[in-house]
């Protein structure tokens, strides 16, 4: 697999991380909202480097000219809910691409911190020789992430495989490594070093889904 680390170099993109992980700052959830999909921005710029492009003709008031366009079909698929704000940034910069939504989501059985990943709600276009983005802001464990695709798989097998992430655990990481295709893309903004008990990133930030949208009751 190909990773792509960002906070590996110094950017603006440290100031959205620093902000959504801030106690104080991701009280307001328009900002943390805000903040997430800034980030799908910047992963989406630079995952559009590594696309197809082609020659078109544009036609100018004053003349022609030859510009270098993206030539991938792409279709973005973010797991719900947490992946709205990061599925809006990603979408400002490929507003051509096609749209897919899968619900995905910790489901503890027995009240313990084991779970099993359960998914409700797929809406998916066909993906045969399409681009795949699959978005999940929090790379924990990986296991949303793979499950998420295990179920898009009826779709159609896709060209080409970007994930994208805000933070992600370095467990996390090595396991969607192992699962996906070598030629695959991760795109992602920090990985952290550890989870806790629970399965959460440490530092992380938190639940980015109620950070974004509020608690929820757990069933």
């Amino acid at each position: 697999m190909h990773i792509h680390n960002l906070s590996q170099q110094n950017s603006v993109l440290n100031t959205f991380i620093s902000e959504i992980r801030d106690v104080t700052i991701q009280k307001d959830q328009m900002r943390f909202r805000r903040n997430i999909e800034r980030i799908g921005e910047v992963l989406g710029y630079e995952l559009s480097k590594s696309l197809h492009y082609k020659t078109s003709v544009i036609t100018t008031p004053l003349s022609d000219c030859r510009m270098r366009v993206i030539d991938n079909d792409i279709v973005l698929c973010s797991i719900l809910r947490a992946g709205i704000p990061l599925h809006n940034g990603l979408l400002n910069y490929f507003d051509m691409a096609e749209n897919a939504f899968i619900s995905a989501y910790r489901h503890h059985p027995d009240s313990s911190d084991n779970f099993e990943i359960i998914v409700e709600y797929l809406a998916c276009p066909d993906l045969k020789n399409k681009t795949l983005i699959l978005a999940d802001p929090m790379l924990a464990t990986g296991r949303s992430m793979v499950t998420a695709f295990e179920a898009l798989k009826p779709f159609g097998t896709p060209k080409d495989i970007h994930l994208v992430s805000t933070i992600g655990a370095q467990e996390g990481v090595d396991y969607v490594e192992e699962y996906f295709d070598k030629h695959t893309h991760l795109w992602i903004a920090a990985i952290d070093e550890t989870l806790n008990e629970k399965g959460y990133i440490v530092p992380g930030l938190g639940d980015a889904g109620d950070l974004s949208f509020g608690d929820k009751l757990q069933h």
